[in-house]
């Protein structure tokens, strides 16, 4: 199973392909995006690869699972990994799977990109800062510079970022607005080796519907719920199948406990519906066709605690 595929664009009869694959100056690479919870890591990779691949909300720590963004730019190729924020004060055997993602991706990428929230630089923020590779490229986007009252505030902690990492280039974006990506994306590009593409040009993600469906449905309970319940929760797609244009989807939630699943479910059953519906919604445009969604809730006690639950839940 695939996943979602960037639409072809138009062109002219006999037209050179976007991406010229023998041509020698030719650059793609691995950048990883970094950052302590809620600083719009998963809204910078939307915003960059133009589709909604990474789920989001104002909670912290939606993200759960490393998740690569394709770009293809006729002369660039950005291959852009999502990562859960670094998390440093709850522990359980899930958050220190999902650090050990971030420490995995750091490892094998070619740029860092580490994003800071423009109004505020946080211990939080420097602790992340401490664990980033010395020798790996660094690029630091200053995020929602769109959200301060006055843009001489950002001045001082353009000033802070570049004491704490001089040989960082430094980037103030918006990525709810998509304000300087262009000049981020320029920024990282300087710093991919000289290879050809790792993917094809239409390709948007390295990973497939079925992954896809499960975090969508993940989200919409994010945006629904209050703060416990969310990170009580996880989602497993146990059908996914594939009728002409039509994808029939069943997916379970797995909740710890049944007060949760009775919040989950809602007065008869009104919240799981809203939450059913505004996944689907999602899946078909990003899909691209019709989807017939069924979601059920279970209660399976400890399962953020069990290191064999995880594994098989693919954390």
């Amino acid at each position: 199973m695939s996943g979602p595929r960037r639409a072809p664009p138009a062109t002219q009869p006999g037209a050179e392909p976007a991406v010229a694959v023998a041509d020698a100056a030719f650059r793609s690479g691995f950048v990883a995006i970094v950052g302590r919870p809620s600083v719009g890591k998963s809204t910078l990779l939307n915003a960059l690869v133009g589709a909604r691949i990474s789920i989001t909300s104002r909670k912290p720590q939606t993200t759960r699972h490393r998740i690569a963004g394709i770009v293809t730019d006729p002369a660039v190729q950005f291959v852009f990994v999502d990562t859960p924020g670094f998390q440093m004060r709850h522990r359980s055997a899930l958050n220190d799977r999902l650090n050990r993602t971030v420490r995995e991706s750091l490892a094998d990428v070619d740029v860092v990109v580490w994003v800071v929230d423009a109004a505020r630089v946080t211990a939080a923020d420097e602790a992340v800062g401490a664990l980033l590779p010395e020798r790996t490229p660094l690029v630091i986007a200053v995020n929602k510079v769109d959200a301060l009252d006055q843009k001489r505030e950002l001045l001082p902690r353009l000033a802070a970022l570049a004491a704490l990492k001089p040989d960082a280039a430094i980037v103030p974006i918006s990525a709810e607005r998509g304000t300087q990506l262009a000049e981020l994306k320029a920024e990282i590009a300087r710093h991919l080796p000289l290879s050809p593409p790792l993917y094809g040009a239409d390709e948007l993600t390295d990973r497939d519907e079925r992954f896809l469906a499960a975090e969508l449905v993940r989200e919409k309970i994010f945006r629904q719920l209050g703060d416990e319940v969310p990170y009580a929760t996880t989602v497993v797609i146990e059908r996914f199948e594939q009728e002409g244009a039509l994808r029939r989807i069943n997916a379970a939630v797995l909740v710890d406990r049944a007060s949760q699943r009775a919040i989950l479910i809602g007065d008869k059953g009104a919240r799981m519906k809203a939450i059913a519906t505004q996944a689907r919604l999602d899946m078909e445009s990003l899909f691209g066709g019709p989807v017939f969604l069924e979601v059920w809730v279970r209660v399976k006690k400890g399962w953020a605690d069990d290191e064999r639950s995880l594994a098989r839940l693919g954390y």
